[in-house]
């Protein structure tokens, strides 16, 4: 019996989030489905950039591709904002697990968030860097 009326009670918080989000998004406030939507296209622009870095293989062209990865991302809104903190944080706990260096690491964390605060990403970019990137 209680776990029905705990399920009836999710699905009421969830319904009533439901309709304030949308409400909200009708009024030109911001809703957690915006939120949503600019963190999935954030994901998507670090994960392009990352791509971008992997195929371009070009010497010294990773922090640029960091603050690039970050900038696009920050672009869509505080959802593309939270995307682009999460991920690069994740990615530069990971490399610093597998014995990367502190100094590198900071060195990263510097380029993500000045791509972040919407600074020039071009800032990093390493001379010869083909211009499709």
């Amino acid at each position: 019996m209680r776990t029905c009326s705990r399920m009836k009670l999710s699905i009421g918080l969830i319904f009533c989030l439901l309709v304030l989000g949308v409400d909200g998004h009708a009024k030109g406030e911001r809703s957690i489905f915006s939120f949503l939507k600019e963190a999935g296209q954030g994901t998507s622009d670090m994960l392009r950039a990352y791509f971008d870095m992997r195929e371009a293989n070009y010497i010294g062209a990773d922090k640029y591709f960091h603050a690039r990865g970050n900038y696009d991302a920050a672009q869509r809104g505080p959802g593309g904002v939270w995307a682009a903190k999460v991920l690069s944080d994740a990615r530069e706990r990971f490399q610093s697990l597998m014995g990367r260096g502190d100094e590198d690491t900071a060195a990263d964390q510097y380029a993500n968030e000045w791509g972040r605060s919407g600074k020039d990403p071009n800032h990093f970019r390493p001379d010869g860097l083909p211009s499709k990137y």
